[in-house]
């Protein structure tokens, strides 16, 4: 294992060092998933606006980090052009699917579900962003991961916020261990291409 996950928030376990090994030799496809990652991340905070416009601190909170996610969209696909590597689709690994499937159908329970998903796809985020920071041989490239991960970790620690200003904080960290296994699960099998949540 390459990173401690006791230092990442939500975490049950740290990523492998067999992600860190296909991330860094293909790093051209990581940042093509990258920019696909920052377009999905501000389209989930659009879409929870959307689905509780009433609630006001997760309107305002969710507006902050929908603006962050898009500038850093616009930073990937800056890089992406200058190492001339067209946009195009990628392949997308179970991860964020079978994260969406452990969101509960009824509310509140999909309100907090789609907090605490968001929360740890972000905290993971930080984490991979972190170690290719650390780990990435291009400086400008590890300069530029090094440079996002203080956004990355507001955005977990503000969907933390948003779960504990809506519910209990025993029910949000009960539901947290359940949904942090289930993340951690989704990650055992390295999907065979590399992604930044594979």
């Amino acid at each position: 294992m390459v990173s401690a996950s006791s230092t990442i928030k939500f975490l049950q376990q740290p990523t492998s060092q067999a992600w860190l090994e296909q991330a860094l030799a293909n790093l051209d496809t990581i940042l093509l998933d990258h920019s696909h990652c920052e377009r999905k991340a501000a389209g989930v905070a659009l879409n929870l606006m959307f689905r509780y416009p009433s609630s006001t601190k997760l309107v305002r909170t969710l507006t902050t980090i929908a603006q962050e996610e898009l500038q850093h969209f616009e930073q990937v696909n800056q890089i992406l052009e200058q190492r001339q590597i067209p946009l195009a689709p990628l392949s997308a690994p179970p991860y964020g699917a079978g994260l969406k499937a452990q969101i509960r159908v009824q509310e509140p329970d999909r309100m907090l579900d789609s907090l605490l998903v968001s929360g740890l796809i972000e905290a993971r985020s930080h984490e991979r962003l972190g170690l290719l920071g650390t780990h990435c041989p291009d400086e400008k490239l590890a300069k530029f991961y090094r440079s996002l991960m203080a956004s990355e970790a507001r955005h977990y620690g503000a969907y933390w916020v948003l779960a504990t200003t809506y519910f209990d904080r025993d029910v949000v960290q009960e539901r947290l261990e359940t949904l942090a296994i289930a993340e951690s699960n989704l990650l055992l099998t390295l999907y065979p291409e590399p992604r930044i949540h594979s």
